[in-house]
């Protein structure tokens, strides 16, 4: 997941990427899909954001 986040996306600063690594199943698939809509860290930043008031 962090190398696809990667190459979409750019570098992933080391906050998100523990923020992710800590994700359930259910939410990496999420982001899984998701990710095919962003085009900026500041989308991926948004939706760890909204995972974490869920």
């Amino acid at each position: 997941m962090l190398r696809q986040l990667n190459k979409r996306v750019g570098a992933i600063p080391d906050e998100q990427q523990r923020q992710i690594e800590v994700l359930s199943l259910e939410q990496l698939e999420a982001l899984a899909e998701a990710l095919l809509d962003f085009s900026t860290i500041t989308d991926l930043v948004g939706w760890l954001q909204n995972q974490a008031t869920r």
